[in-house]
């Protein structure tokens, strides 16, 4: 019986030949990473006019660095570390010439996760449920909008992208102990916009 390819071997396979020059061999690891890529930018960046640009020279990066990686960690698990790197060099020169962007700000708000959570109700429901649900939905959203730089990185891995705490710590380059932490805080800060919502509606806590 031959053993099944995991994910991880899959993109070992692609890096090694992409290395060997086979440039679409690199494109296949692009296709199978660009959304979950430009969705974290978009939530570290909140520019929908710069997501695309931020994720191309993402993957440039990563395709030139493609020498200097090791194989120590998952394949996507450094290409979201670039793409964190590369997102946070774009919001730096951001504040300094803020008006690159000016207006495009925020449109982050109507992302696929807002839409996934309201598209996710039943045609049985009542408007007065439907309206609860897009108001816990924008909640989540804006909670997540006013977190700090590092807990929204954080708590967008963990929850959005799936990643483990070890993974994290990789992207992040930082203690596991301190993902816990920034996690634990994003939870707390998104939960205290919750609760009045839900504790108006049913009394339940977030």
């Amino acid at each position: 019986m031959v053993d099944r390819m995991t994910d991880r071997d899959v993109d070992a396979q692609l890096v090694d030949r992409a290395r060997r020059g086979e440039t679409a061999a690199f494109e296949m690891l692009v296709v199978k990473y660009q959304r979950r890529i430009e969705r974290l930018i978009a939530r570290m960046l909140r520019d929908v006019d710069l997501v695309q640009d931020v994720a191309q020279e993402t993957f440039i990066r990563a395709y030139r660095a493609l020498p200097q990686f090791r194989g120590e960690s998952a394949f996507y698990t450094w290409l979201y570390r670039i793409a964190v790197n590369t997102t946070k060099k774009t919001l730096v020169e951001l504040r300094r010439d803020p008006l690159i962007s000016e207006g495009a700000l925020r449109h982050a708000d109507d992302d696929d996760e807002t839409s996934r959570v309201e598209n996710e109700l039943s045609h049985g429901e009542t408007p007065e449920a439907m309206l609860a649900s897009k108001e816990i939905a924008a909640a989540v959203n804006q909670a997540i909008e006013a977190l700090s730089e590092d807990l929204r990185q954080a708590i967008t891995l963990r929850e959005i992208e799936g990643l483990s705490y070890e993974e994290i710590s990789d992207v992040m380059n930082c203690p596991i102990g301190t993902v816990r932490s920034r996690i634990f805080r994003a939870r707390e800060a998104i939960a205290a916009k919750l609760r009045p919502l839900l504790d108006t509606r049913q009394g339940e806590r977030w």
